[in-house]
C-alpha cells in the first residue's frame, strides 16, 4: 500500500471499508495525509454518519469511536480533503 501511495499520481483517492472504525483509524489518518479523497463504505459508515449528527437507528455503530470519527472529519476539512460517505442508504426494520 505504501508503495502505491508514495509513487501514485495526484489527485489520489482511496476506498476504505469494513465494519469497524477502530481497526481502520490509523489507516484513515495516514490516508488523509496522502489522498485527496477517501471513500468510506461498509458498516463503519454508520459511525461517521452518527458523528455528523444523523440518526442511524440500530445500525452497527462503534459509539466509543464517534468522537474519533468527528476528529477525522474535522482533520479532513482542515486539510481541504474530502471524506465521501454514502447518501443513499435504505433503512428498514426487517429484510425482505
Amino acid at each position: 500500500l505504501d508503495g502505491a501511495i508514495q509513487s501514485g499520481e495526484k489527485p489520489m483517492a482511496a476506498i476504505v471499508g469494513g465494519s469497524k472504525v477502530s481497526s481502520k483509524i490509523t489507516v484513515l489518518e495516514a490516508l488523509l495525509d496522502k489522498c485527496d479523497k477517501i471513500i468510506v463504505g461498509g458498516g463503519m459508515v454508520f459511525t461517521f454518519l452518527k458523528a455528523q449528527g444523523l440518526d442511524v437507528g440500530t445500525s452497527l455503530v462503534e459509539d466509543d469511536f464517534v468522537d474519533t470519527a468527528k476528529e477525522v472529519l474535522a482533520k479532513a476539512e482542515k486539510l481541504g480533503k474530502q471524506i465521501l460517505l454514502p447518501s443513499d442508504i435504505i433503512v428498514a426494520d426487517a429484510f425482505a
